[in-house]
């Protein structure tokens, strides 16, 4: 049994281990503490997970090897494996259940791998590395182990620590290769303003591993995420001498054109852009819908255009969103035509139009008062199950009146009632005033006592202008007005 222990324990450090590269207390503080997994929020843990769990979970440490081994259960190693998963949050118990499930059957290569994880998320790094050293004895030591180790460190903020780590992989019977490498890079470039600490370990490794497209990808899109215009171009310049152009390196060309536009360099972009397309090396979609938000929220039209049209030139499917932002600039700078033509363009592309399509149209016509144009639109939409939005539909009433369609308007106004286009009060109180200015007072009187019968509200400045179109009649008008008034009164004191 002492032989068992030995073997499927965490086991002491054997004799001319590699160095220690961690503190000398067994555990330190995290940089970045993290929410974890837990089995409470998990339905799918079995049942003899969750036992396990809710002691690991429960009891205090010096009591968890006893309150387990009273439980009778003899752990396999899927158990052991889901049970890591959800002790993050309990580390010291967690390895007392490794220890005491090892006693039973010899863990999984995973099962030691989840334990280093989990020690190095909480900052217990001799232990980590104490769990390592044992792997490495048992021969279940893997690249994904030492990868886990990099984001523990990266993720502590112990970036030299990190990079430590990938120097001993040798001397632990790994060899480091780029997919190495680039999981040490992406670990450094996840943390916020560290792309020059991956640079510096690049800058030393490069001359004795080879970097490859992914490597190039991680550095730009670190760069792109701190913004820095200068170190992307530094690092694309090496990258196209390194590995040349090839259409397999779209993330790194998407995060270095993208880093140009968020810095202003439109008309460079756009050179790139060029040079990319001549060497059939073109960008994704990603970038195209990140430079079309930026230049939009820049009211930068004519680079949109010149993007759009390479869009749509190169066999690229733009979806809805980038459909959307075209309309939407379209319609500030007034060109219904160019959107009309957007929006038919759409169903080619397998992409349909929503809410957001119709009702920037909508809104541009009532903006430039083009009265028949947005009477046959709104038959569009409607009839589309695309409905007008409230503050849509009260301009649309406002201009319907105004440009003598007021059949359209209490098209409008019906509309907004049968569907329930809600709040309702701007545009009732507008259709009235329509109504009113108009002099259509029969249809006034019957509007206004159907919006009172709804408890929608009419203004006392509507009132106001009703009473007056009202008394510019004859006696049988002002009475009219002084019934409406008095029901209207008598709301108003519900």
């Amino acid at each position: 049994m002492a032989e068992k222990n030995r073997t499927y324990s965490l086991l002491s450090v054997p004799l001319n281990h590699p160095p220690r590269i961690i503190p000398s207390s067994s555990q330190t503080p995290i940089q970045n503490p993290q929410k974890f997994p837990n089995y409470l929020e998990n339905p799918d843990v079995s049942p003899v997970g969750r036992v396990l769990c809710e002691i690991i979970t429960k009891t205090p440490p010096e009591g968890v090897e006893t309150a387990l081994s009273s439980t009778r259960i003899k752990p396999n190693s899927e158990i052991v494996e889901e049970v890591l998963k959800h002790s993050y949050g309990s580390p010291s118990a967690a390895v007392k259940f490794f220890r005491w499930a090892g006693m039973v059957q010899k863990h999984s290569g995973n099962a030691w791998t989840l334990l280093v994880d989990l020690l190095g998320k909480n900052g217990m790094f001799e232990l980590m590395w104490d769990t390592i050293r044992s792997m490495k004895q048992e021969g279940l030591l893997t690249m994904r182990t030492f990868v886990l180790v990099f984001g523990c460190y990266c993720n502590a903020g112990k970036f030299n620590e990190a990079v430590m780590a990938f120097d001993l992989m040798e001397r632990y019977g790994i060899k480091p290769d780029v997919g190495a490498v680039n999981s040490l890079l992406r670990a450094i470039c996840r943390e916020d303003k560290q792309t020059f600490k991956a640079i510096e370990f690049f800058e030393r490794i490069k001359t004795k591993i080879t970097p490859d497209g992914d490597t190039f990808a991680i550095l730009l899109e670190g760069w792109e995420k701190e913004g820095n215009v200068a170190k992307a171009k530094n690092t694309f310049g090496e990258m196209v001498i390194q590995v040349g152009w090839s259409p397999q390196n779209m993330p790194a060309y998407d995060a270095f054109l993208t880093t140009l536009v968020c810095g202003s360099q439109m008309d460079e972009a756009m050179t790139f852009l060029r040079i990319m397309k001549g060497k059939n090396c073109f960008p994704g979609l990603k970038f195209f819908s990140n430079a079309l938000d930026i230049l939009i929220k820049q009211n930068n039209s004519a680079h949109v255009v010149f993007l759009w049209d390479m869009i749509v030139g190169s066999g690229l499917l733009p979806n809805l969103k980038m459909f959307n932002a075209m309309i939407g600039l379209l319609c500030n700078h007034n060109d219904i035509d160019g959107a009309f033509r957007v929006l038919d363009e759409i169903v080619f592309y397998g992409v349909f139009p929503d809410s957001l399509s119709y009702n920037m149209i909508f809104q541009c016509l009532i903006k430039n008062k083009k009265v028949r144009e947005a009477g046959k639109f709104f038959f569009e939409m409607t009839k589309n199950e695309w409905p007008p939005t409230h503050s849509n539909c009260s301009a649309a009433i406002t201009m319907f009146f105004n440009g003598y369609d007021p059949q359209m308007a209490i098209e409008v106004w019906d509309y907004m009632m049968k569907n329930r286009i809600l709040p309702l009060e701007e545009s009732a109180n507008l259709l009235l005033i329509g109504l009113c200015d108009m002099g259509r007072l029969t249809e006034l009187r019957r509007f206004a006592d159907k919006i009172l019968d709804r408890r929608i509200a009419i203004y006392e400045s509507t009132m106001e202008k009703l009473k007056h179109a009202f008394y510019k009649r004859d006696t049988s008008a002002r009475e009219t007005y002084d019934s409406l008034s008095r029901k209207w009164k008598s709301f108003q004191l519900l």
